[in-house]
């Protein structure tokens, strides 16, 4: 069995040996969890995932192992196994941890037991120091390998693997530096000097997001296999070893872009400053700034990796519904092995007068598991929408519309944005709106963004915001519900039909509306379990007693973050490369059954955040550079978790594409690329997945933190995608006067701006008490009104209802 963590991070920001919020200790932390408990049908469910998440990125017949082969194992990762990514996101308390050795075992493969003894004693000579909050290790230093200990290895075994291992976390970005992005010198030391001896090498990657492929592109052919394992959760060596001795064939694909060269990436620019990113791609993001104006600088495509067998896909037919196309095609397993296929859609549209990319992801799905020679039809539905591009300045003379523009569509369909056939094309007349909108969210500052017509490239303006949002606001104020005092009606006579929300809202007093509009102030609240992040709903004894439960918050996405053991599942990244949204929903599922035995009713995940950047230190939590996959991949997680009773939160509504600096960060970037890159995915969790919560994010959006974005949570959230949930603060939340109403701020600003809970409640220290600036401007000229906050009340109270 391998190392369970050794240290414990819970409740926030680790002080020493004390924790705030609850001041235990790690040792009685530990002590607090008790026997560890694994949940029945678990193991089997993530160690598929650990499998199928895998991507087989090089093969030269070396991989799958037979049994009679005999592998020598390099890397100290073997034993100090990266299972996740570190921070709120990644700290589940696990039952167990299955590394490599672990599954090598379980799956009868011979290994070099002299070479795992040389590295375990030397991973005990060399314990690793993992570090503070935010201060995580990226890597863990490795032993410098001898030409005596790997020539031995060589005498023993004919077969090797070398194992990378990287990290990274909330408040913790990758850095371009070796030991993070890059290869260390002793990485490639090591590596190079097991090539000398070894005619067969596979390189495993266990990481958390993409890292530079230079070193084994210089040696090129001395490599035969490279896998990316990811972080598997707790079974991952088992699912690597499914992999390695053949039990599972290879079925992941890329969800981001491997690129040649970093520093000469034209989509990797503008990141990392402390005060504001100009997000001057635009919507060349990913593959499609890669496909379009820089193709020569890509190693791995997007939607790229190999199998074990071979697939033909064949194209059937395309039917024109009244909102989508719907593509038929036929997978067939045409080789000698059992396996799944991805089958990757992308659309090509005009560049017209507002410029596209060269190819977008519209769709995918993944075949069952084939046997030799047997076939499977799959059908992919691509709405119409998917057609459209958003003009934000009115080139198309349809301002703030989706537009259909002149000319013509090109449907293709593969296994990777470059392995495709052209399968279906329409030619669009003339240019038509699709969708008018309203503008929402657009620049307020100055900057250039990229345009990439069929004349070539050039940068133009990004479109400033035109409209009076105060007016907006005001205009839309909701009307007060006649306050009546205390009725005896209680939260279950809603749900039974005897009164209605309405009449059980006009009961509650200010301070209940004060109340129901924030968390009960502190993470780990005596109102739920131990270790939850906070508490919601029935924080007061007054609304307990009105019938209003209290809702329990945990973290995640990688499990529950609870003072109890929990199942630690495949980090976003990896559940994105399988392209399987049922995996997904099944994980998800499973787990969901899980927070209810633990006491858990609302698991803040999935991570919704557009990979920007290879750089961004929370990357593990989230998808995909390409937000039709992400929006796939989240509704399935939205799904999942809700089906078995509890609730969703999608994060962070939006642009948390950094964390440096991430509290005071200005995302700039034009109403575009938010439509169609970074608003994209959440529209589809959104519409197909129907989450109850949403969280929004730390930093700024053209100027406005997330947490007062009036525009965003109401304008477009609620009003053009119908959700109908509550809206959440990250926790804790940036102390600020609204500029559209100066008298008012904090939580009035939140709470008019259609953020309907602040969490944990209150600050990170200090008086458990209201701070005063919801009510302050109550009934004065453009204050806070009695039906702002029943609004949010009314939100909070269905949320509550679901739980009763």
């Amino acid at each position: 069995m391998a190392k369970i963590w050794e240290k414990i991070y819970t409740f926030g920001v680790k002080i020493g040996e004390k924790l705030i919020n609850n001041n235990v200790s790690q040792e009685e932390a530990l002590k607090a969890l008790g026997e560890p408990t694994v949940t029945k049908g678990m193991p089997e469910i993530l160690r598929k995932a650990a499998a199928e998440t895998c991507v087989l990125l090089k093969n030269n017949g070396v991989l799958p192992y037979s049994q009679e082969s005999v592998v020598s194992v390099f890397g100290r990762n073997q034993i100090d196994w990266f299972f996740t990514g570190y921070g709120s996101g990644g700290d589940v308390k696990i039952p167990y941890g299955r590394n490599l050795i672990d599954g090598l075992t379980d799956c009868g493969i011979k290994y070099n037991t002299e070479l795992f003894d040389i590295y375990s004693k030397w991973s005990a000579e060399n314990p690793i120091d993992h570090g503070v909050w935010g201060m995580w290790p990226r890597f863990y230093p490795d032993m410098a390998l001898t030409e005596e200990i790997v020539k031995n290895a060589a005498q023993k075994s004919s077969d090797a693997i070398f194992i990378i291992g990287r990290s990274s976390g909330e408040d913790r970005e990758n850095v371009l530096e070796k030991g993070s992005y890059y290869i260390t010198d002793e990485e490639k030391a090591n590596l190079t000097l097991i090539t000398e001896y070894f005619d067969n090498v596979t390189v495993l990657l266990n990481i958390g997001s993409v890292i530079d492929m230079s070193v084994f592109e210089e040696l090129d052919d001395k490599i035969g296999a490279i896998l990316i394992v990811w972080q598997g959760g707790m079974e991952s060596g088992t699912g690597i070893a499914d992999i390695l001795c053949g039990n599972v064939t290879p079925c992941g694909k890329l969800p981001d872009t491997i690129a040649k060269d970093y520093n000469t990436a034209k989509a990797f620019g503008n990141f990392g400053k402390k005060l504001y990113n100009e997000y001057a791609e635009d919507i060349y993001v990913g593959y499609r700034g890669f496909e379009t104006d820089d193709p020569t600088n890509v190693v791995y495509p997007f939607g790229y990796g190999l199998s074990y067998t071979t697939f033909k896909i064949e194209y059937e037919d395309a039917n024109i519904l009244e909102d989508s196309v719907l593509f038929t095609v036929t997978v067939t397993n045409t080789g000698d092995r059992c396996g799944k296929e991805s089958v990757q859609v992308y659309l090509s549209k005009p560049k017209g007068v507002l410029g596209n990319p060269d190819k977008e992801l519209v769709g995918f799905a993944k075949t069952k598991t084939l046997n030799p020679n047997e076939k499977q039809t799959l059908t992919i539905d691509v709405p119409k929408y998917y057609f459209t591009s958003y003009d934000d300045n009115g080139a198309t003379g349809f301002p703030y519309s989706y537009v259909l523009q002149a000319g013509k569509y090109n449907v293709y369909i593969g296994t990777n944005v470059r392995d495709t056939q052209k399968v279906w094309s329409r030619f669009e007349e003339e240019t038509v709106c699709f969708e008018k909108l309203k503008q929402v969210s657009a620049a307020t500052a100055d900057f250039n963004r990229k345009k990439i017509l069929d004349s070539g490239v050039s940068f133009e303006k990004a479109p400033k915001r035109t409209y009076d949002l105060k007016r907006i606001i005001l205009d839309n104020l909701p009307q007060p519900i006649p306050m009546t005092g205390d009725k005896g009606l209680k939260l279950s006579d809603v749900k039974s039909g005897k009164c209605t929300l309405n009449e059980f809202t006009a009961q509650l007093d200010l301070t209940e509306l004060e109340a129901i509009s924030r968390g009960a102030y502190k993470m780990d609240s005596p109102l739920g379990a131990k270790g939850n992040a906070g508490a919601m709903g029935g924080v007061t004894e007054s609304l307990r007693e009105k019938g209003v439960p209290p809702i329990i918050t945990t973290d995640g996405p990688s499990g529950i973050r609870l003072l109890y053991y929990c199942s630690l599942i495949p980090i976003g990244t990896a559940f994105a490369a399988s392209f399987d949204t049922e995996l997904v929903e099944e994980v998800y599922s499973a787990l969901a059954g899980e927070m209810k035995e633990k006491g858990s009713d609302i698991l803040l995940a999935p991570g919704m955040n557009i990979h920007r950047n290879p750089l961004c230190g929370r990357n593990f939590e989230y998808y995909s550079e390409d937000p039709v996959l992400t929006g796939k991949m989240g509704a399935a997680a939205v799904r999942g978790i809700q089906k078995c009773g509890g609730s969703a939160t999608p994060k962070h509504f939006a642009c948390n594409n950094q964390e440096t600096n991430r509290t005071h960060n200005d995302s700039r970037v034009s109403e575009r690329a938010l439509r169609e890159i970074y608003l994209k995915g959440f529209e589809i969790c959104v519409k197909e997945g129907k989450p109850n919560c949403i969280m929004t994010s730390y930093n700024k959006i053209n100027g406005v933190w997330g947490h007062y974005n009036y525009e965003l949570c109401q304008r477009l959230l609620r009003d053009e995608w119908g959700f109908d949930g509550v809206v959440m603060t990250d926790w804790w939340m940036r102390k600020s006067r609204s500029p559209e109403f100066p008298k008012m701020r904090d939580n009035a600003y939140r709470v008019r701006s259609s953020v309907d809970v602040l969490m944990p409640g209150g600050d990170r220290v200090g008086k458990e008490k209201p701070d005063g600036t919801l009510l302050k401007t109550l009934g004065k000229s453009e204050g806070i009104t009695t039906g702002e906050m029943q609004r949010t009340a009314k939100r909070v109270l269905e949320l509550c209802l679901k739980y009763i």
